[in-house]
Formats: structure tokens, sequence, C-alpha cells
């Protein structure tokens, strides 16, 4: 006779308040097995967890979220009665070059007791978590710090500026929303300089948004253009009569 699936949903929530600090606990009935394919991306596990997701379909799972953002993932053991599985979730929005080198927080194997389970994640899994969490992160900004920050370059063009057209849908938007229309066929944002006052409120305040995005914007002056000609022309060639060989 196959064990009993414990009580996943009363586990989750009983862990989530013997844990130090606050913790959410979010329990979820899949349906179909793309929702565990989902939590799978998000694995920050190489042994009990993942081999549990890739061998064994799972119909629940639960989600406890701390205040400041880390992430526990808790499902039943398969194959186990009265244990849980409890291992962690990688941070978002973090670039996957900064995992590399950094060994995964494996997650690790509890009784069906929420208050020994709670000093276990306390004793073991967080502290591995939290080391792992901080070479990531010092990861993420030595590679944020080796890259060029993005960068607008505003050209004066006779009265109008030009705007290079950024990356960013958003930023973007910044400069549409402070006058600037889109230059198709020169693939510039044009800012009209018909009112010179209002254009150059129009660049402050878009400089200004867009340092808020990490955006820097860099003022050029006009081309200079080519200065005139003003050498005299070589005079000419004087004219060799040819002697005729009679």
């Amino acid at each position: 006779m196959p064990d009993p699936t414990p009580d996943l949903a009363s586990f989750a929530t009983a862990l989530a308040d013997e844990l130090p600090g606050t913790w959410l606990s979010e329990h979820t009935q899949h349906q179909r097995h793309t929702g565990q394919s989902a939590r799978a991306e998000d694995l920050w596990d190489m042994n009990l967890l993942a081999h549990a997701l890739a061998e064994h379909t799972l119909d629940q799972d639960a989600v406890l979220t701390r205040e400041d953002g880390m992430r526990l993932y808790v499902i039943a053991r398969p194959r186990r009665g009265e244990e849980f599985l409890i291992g962690a979730l990688a941070p978002a929005g973090i670039a996957p070059e900064a995992f590399r080198g950094v060994r995964e927080p494996d997650g690790i194997a509890v009784e069906d007791d929420p208050f020994t389970a709670a000093e276990e994640v306390v004793v073991d899994l967080l502290p591995r978590y939290d080391k792992a969490l901080a070479q990531v992160r010092h990861h993420a900004d030595r590679i944020a710090a080796a890259q060029p920050p993005d960068l607008v370059v505003i050209t004066l063009s006779g009265r109008d500026f030009h705007v290079t057209k950024p990356e960013r849908a958003d930023a973007a938007r910044i400069l549409i929303d402070n006058g600037c229309t889109y230059d198709q066929t020169r693939n510039v944002f044009v800012l009209p300089g018909e009112d010179t006052a209002r254009q150059a409120q129009a660049i402050q305040n878009a400089a200004a948004q867009l340092d808020r995005l990490g955006i820097g914007v860099s003022i050029r002056p006009a081309p200079a253009r080519p200065a005139l000609d003003t050498t005299p022309p070589p005079p000419p060639s004087p004219i060799t009569a040819t002697a005729r060989a009679r």
C-alpha cells in the first residue's frame, strides 16, 4: 500500500510561522505539468529537489517568501510518506552569468514536523542560501560595473536636436513624452527648436528621467562644417613647343 501523501498546505503554513522573520506561504495545486516546469526554472538545486522534479509529476507545491524576497520551495517527497523536501529558489532579475562558479544551496529532506523542520532550515539551508546569494550578487555587481553604461547622444542640427534612438522602450517613451518625434529615415528622435526655452526645458526633463533609469545623456555640438577653400588656383602649366622631326 503506498504511503499516504502528507498535508503540504498545512505543513508549509506552519513552517512559515516557525521560521525567523516574516514569511508568506503560497500553496498551489497544479492541474498540468506546465506549472511544475515553471517552478523548475527557478529551482536552485542540483540534488534532491532537482531529481524529484525531473523524475516525478507533482500535483502541488508551496513557496515561502520572506519579506526581503528570499524564497523557499516545499514539496512532498515522492514515494516517502510523511517527508518533505525544502529547497531554495534563485533570485529573480539577475543575469545567468552571475551564477557561474557558485555552488547551489541544495535542499534538504525533513520529517512532517514543522518545528524541527524550521530548525533544520535555519541551521543548514539558510546559511548556505545566504552564502550563495551573496556570491551571486557580488558577481552581478562586477558584471554590471564592467559593462559600458547606456548612453543617449543629443546633437544640435540647425535649430533642432537629434537624439540617438535608445534600445530600451521605456527610454524611448521618455523622449516622446518630452516632445521628441521619431524620424524613421534617419533613425533618430527629433526635438524641434521653434521655442528654444521650451526645448531646453524638455532636454533637462528628459535627462533627469533617463538618469533614473541609469541612462546617461551626452550633448554634443553640431559637426563643424569644412572651411571654404580660399587657396588660389595654381597657375596654368606652360605650354612647351615640341619640335617635330623632319
